[in-house]
């Protein structure tokens, strides 16, 4: 169960950094859009994020269930915004920058919220 826990965990950080990556590229592009990379990282994060909790209460690792619901809700609020958006022209320059809040949000929250594994 340690060798799934660490793919799941690597295909979750590459999903974060598929979709951060295709935020960040437009940074100086004065039209946003929601991009494959944004699209495809967030649903990979996302769905990778609810596989590794899964392995790790089957393992019977104590997760913390309150950062586990900050960063599925974070999670869920960037997915549902980006598919709500993916075949829109363009995006406003506020939504866009809100999504690249709300996705290193997630990432701090992953990294600064003290927890032996989730």
């Amino acid at each position: 169960m340690e060798t799934l826990r660490q793919i799941l965990l690597v295909i979750h950080i590459l999903g974060f950094a598929a979709l951060i990556g295709g935020l960040l590229v437009q940074a100086k592009s004065p039209e946003k859009v929601v991009n494959s990379a944004m699209r495809d990282g967030v649903g990979t994060a996302f769905v990778a994020g609810i596989a590794l909790v899964g392995v790790l209460q089957a393992d019977d690792v104590e997760v913390n269930n309150t950062k586990i619901a900050v960063k599925g809700l974070i999670g869920l609020l960037l997915l549902i915004l980006i598919m709500a958006n993916t075949r829109k022209e363009r995006i406003p320059q506020g939504l866009w920058a809100g999504l690249v809040l709300l996705s290193i949000a997630n990432v701090c929250v992953a990294v600064l919220w003290s927890s032996a594994h989730a």
